[in-house]
């Protein structure tokens, strides 16, 4: 397999790219603005201590308190004994308001919540992460030969320093005691640096800023699984030449610098992000997943879409399900979801068929660095899985909720917001005693309120007892709606007729009448103006001479 890196540097933000067999894996996104966290080391303050929910809010001078649970804030032990019954402890018993502790974040701060923290610290390097609160030896399970994992197992034993634990990483495969000795020495230098700071400062306070994006890719990223690691800015290059002297310098001949204007949009790259924000996510074959991110868990549905197969149901029904497993897979990896993830699959009548797909997603969530669980099908047929949630997604990074809809993805019809203005419109003429009305919405709505030929504007004025304009502005949202009461003659012939018969304008051909396509549809300040025989210059400016001032739209014919 052909495993790429990508980096691409700007001013405001510095982007990863991971790509296998030239397919987008991953991508990480740190911008200028608002720095990683995860892995930051500081002296907090206890602020709340909550018996009922065994957890603390701790202050490390973020705009939010960091929440510290009780088995992340109990006294460090042999991580396999976690879980042992008879371990619990209240928070009550282990912290105090005011008391002042060192904690290091695990998990950013995502939406209303602030950084989840513990005060198990872990130091990464390249080849070991020392754990200095507790007497451990850990080695990665992606190392699977059993050889190996005792002969590491020895080496670490070797080097680790008294009272303290290390965990051997994956990339250490095959190195020797030399290079765990380079890294013990650094890490165990960068924690009594880490501990000098704490005594001679006082809470909230910053004790250890962990690495930027392009560093952190070479530390955990960057190995000899990697064939080729190119970045599109010449400091970067060079630095990343100077950090790999020191850590691994066989991995040089790997680094090439590329300085083309837009790296990404050349690799593709940019247009698979973009595919990556959208809910539909088409296959090769013609089916395609649509997938939901919401708040309590990440729903992803299979459909057949255009493929229709070749054979029978059942083997179409399999194609189509072994497809969405490879590229569920790579979607949550992609896109970074993490929490709950429900899977519905097309419905499978042969168990075989089941426990297929089930195996090929397992096997392409082995691919995936983050801890990813399966927890089986449900009685309904839906495949339950967890996946490690410790970052924000892509779609968090790069998006935000709709300023208009609030997140819902939805916004009300044009139908909804007439009747809704009409009701509003009701109120203001009983509430005021001026004899106009302006108002002032989306073009669609607008059309709906004024009705064919005028008719529904006739029987608002009825039933009103008020001269309504009505005027279509395509800088309103769907949703918004201006109303106001003209009293003024001046001001009501300033705001609702914006010209005047005889006048000559210029203005730009937007559409073509709906029920008389010759003509076309201009609008000045959102004050429709018929343009006679427009209908097929639309998109060009004109100059126009006004034949006729209507109160809802004016008649021009073209000079």
């Amino acid at each position: 397999m052909l495993k790429e890196i990508v980096i691409n540097v700007q001013e405001e933000e510095t982007r990863v790219a991971v790509l296998e067999d030239r397919v987008l894996m991953e991508v990480y996104i740190e911008r200028s603005h608002n720095q990683r966290l995860v892995g930051n080391i500081y002296k907090g303050k206890v602020e709340n201590v909550l018996p009922g929910m065994q957890a603390a809010f701790v202050d490390i001078g973020l705009e939010k308190n960091a929440f510290l649970y009780v088995e992340d804030a109990q006294p460090a032990r042999n991580p396999e004994a976690a879980n042992q019954p008879g371990l619990h402890v209240n928070i009550g018993d282990i912290l105090k308001q005011g008391q002042e502790i060192i904690v290091q974040i695990v998990k950013e701060p995502i939406g209303t919540k602030g950084p989840r923290v513990t005060t198990h610290i872990t130091l990464p390097g390249r080849y070991l992460v020392l754990m200095p609160t507790v007497d451990y030896i850990g080695i990665s399970r992606r190392i699977e030969s059993e050889k190996e994992r005792e002969r590491l197992k020895e080496l670490a034993a070797r080097v680790k320093p008294e009272g303290m634990g290390v965990i051997v990483r994956t990339v250490a495969e095959g190195v020797d005691e030399e290079e765990f000795r380079q890294d013990i020495l650094l890490l165990s230098k960068l924690w009594r640096k880490i501990q000098s700071r704490a005594a001679n400062s006082s809470a909230p306070n910053l004790l250890h800023r962990d690495l930027e994006l392009v560093q952190r890719m070479l530390r955990d990223i960057f190995s000899e699984d990697v064939d080729r690691l190119t970045l599109d800015s010449r400091s970067e290059y060079e630095k990343t030449l100077e950090i790999l002297d020191m850590i691994d310098p066989k991995l040089k001949q790997k680094v090439f610098l590329d300085e083309r204007e837009n790296i990404f949009e050349d690799y593709g790259i940019a247009a698979e992000l973009e595919k990556a924000l959208k809910r539909k996510v088409w296959l090769k074959c013609g089916a395609y997943l649509v997938i939901d991110q919401a708040e309590a868990l990440t729903a992803v549905d299979v459909n057949t879409g255009k493929y229709v197969g070749s054979t029978t149901l059942e083997d179409t029904v399999l194609k189509t399900n072994l497809d969405a497993a490879v590229e569920i897979a790579r979607q949550l990896r992609l896109r970074n979801i993490g929490g709950i993830i429900i899977v519905d699959f097309i419905d499978m009548a042969e168990e075989e068929h089941r426990n297929q797909v089930l195996a090929t997603l397992e096997e392409e969530i082995k691919k995936d660095k983050t801890k990813t669980n399966i927890l089986g099908i449900t009685q309904l047929g839906l495949v339950e899985m967890t996946r490690k949630k410790v970052r924000p997604s892509l779609a968090e990074v790069v998006q935000k909720p709709c300023p208009y809809c609030e997140g819902r993805g939805k916004v009300l019809s044009e139908e909804t917001v007439s009747i809704q203005l009409k009701t509003q419109i009701y109120q203001l003429a009983r509430q005021t005693a001026a004899d106009t009305i302006l108002v002032e919405a989306n073009p669609v709505v607008a059309a709906r309120l004024i009705g064919a030929g005028g008719v529904n504007l006739r029987e608002l004025e009825q039933k009103t007892g008020k001269n309504l304009y009505i005027r279509g502005s395509a800088t309103h949202h769907l949703e918004q709606v201006t109303i106001k009461p003209l009293s003024d003659q001046e001001e009501i012939s300033s705001q609702t007729v914006p010209v005047k018969a005889g006048e000559i304008i210029e203005l730009k051909v937007e559409e073509p009448h709906i029920s008389n396509p010759s003509d076309g549809i201009a609008r000045l300040d959102g004050f429709i103006i018929d343009v006679e025989g427009g209908g097929a210059l639309v998109g060009e400016i004109v100059s126009v001479e006004i034949v006729k001032v209507h109160r809802t739209y004016a008649k021009a014919r073209l000079i």
